[in-house]
């Protein structure tokens, strides 16, 4: 896999070094979050990418509304319902 580096410079007045830090980590943040709602990668690479779990991507997603099934439709989503309904009721026995 060919890596990217994102680089961008930006003319600003001196600011202290824990804002930049915070600003650069929302940057990395949400240039990840657009990666995954387009579907370049996988929620768990961006987990991965963010350092962070998979509840707390689930938030993130939340918060940048993007949905934890993008690609299926109304059927499929249906299917995979009815599958793991199947797969839960053999545990209540």
């Amino acid at each position: 896999m060919a890596a990217t580096e994102v680089k961008f410079t930006l003319t600003l007045p001196e600011v202290p070094e824990i804002h930049r830090l915070e600003a650069e980590k929302k940057a990395k943040e949400a240039y990840i979050m657009t990666l995954l709602r387009h579907g370049d990668i996988s929620a768990g690479r961006a987990a991965e990418l963010l350092e962070i779990g998979q509840w707390q991507l689930s938030d993130l997603m939340d918060i940048y509304q993007i949905s934890p099934f993008p690609s299926q439709t109304k059927e499929e989503l249906q299917q995979e319902v009815t599958q793991t309904l199947k797969i839960l009721s053999q545990y209540k026995k």
